[in-house]
């Protein structure tokens, strides 16, 4: 079998697994979207989903999130981790959008690049969630899971979409990046991973990683 068969193969396996595909993050729009994914760095969604009413409680677009203090922010997004330096991404970013994009998220990579605080993985999220445009994020559950699939060499991120944008075509992107991370909390963990019983691993698994 082929590379290219096995990740076909893949692929079918996570669409009758998740025909039907939720956001992780709650939100209403790009902006609470925005917020929400750089929140999720070194987070759980589900911590980010337990904090986030308040946080737009207080402030659910940029105007609103300018009136409070990077201090304020920090308090309410305390129990996420990293609060100094996410609260203070909030409000600069908050800021950009008004100043230079009408206090709308631009539908652009390069433009949600230059914010503070959003990073590739960000941008790919709210591009591909907020926009439809297609878009692979890869964080290390992914690049963890491609590579025990044997879809990438996983040397890092950036490695590893290149790798999967290459196998799948553009169409399916959206879907198998919230397919193969929900998979990866069902059936694929990091420890404790029974791979005989993986309907993925124990088909296509790196057998090296289970001797």
């Amino acid at each position: 079998m082929t590379k290219q068969e096995k990740a076909d193969d893949i692929a079918r396996i996570l669409e009758e697994l998740y025909p039907v595909i939720p956001i992780p993050l709650d939100h209403t729009d790009s902006y609470t979207l925005l917020v929400a994914v750089l929140l999720s760095a070194q987070c759980t969604d589900k911590r980010v989903n337990q904090i986030t009413p308040a946080l737009w409680a207080m402030a659910d677009n940029p105007y609103d999130m300018i009136t409070h203090t990077i201090e304020e922010i920090r308090e309410i997004i305390r129990p996420c981790g990293l609060s100094p330096a996410k609260s203070k991404a909030i409000w600069n970013l908050s800021q950009i959008l008004i100043d230079e994009h009408d206090g709308e998220v631009p539908a652009s990579f390069e433009a949600l690049e230059r914010l503070p605080g959003v990073g590739h993985k960000t941008a790919s999220v709210v591009m591909a969630q907020a926009f439809g445009v297609p878009a692979f994020p890869v964080d290390t559950h992914i690049q963890r899971l491609a590579y025990r699939w044997c879809l990438s060499t996983g040397k890092n991120v950036d490695r590893t979409e290149k790798d999967l944008k290459r196998l799948y075509d553009e169409s399916l992107w959206n879907r198998l990046h919230l397919q193969i991370i929900f998979f990866g909390r069902e059936y694929c963990p990091a420890r404790g991973h029974d791979h005989t019983t993986c309907p993925i691993c124990s088909k296509y698994g790196r057998k090296s990683l289970f001797k």
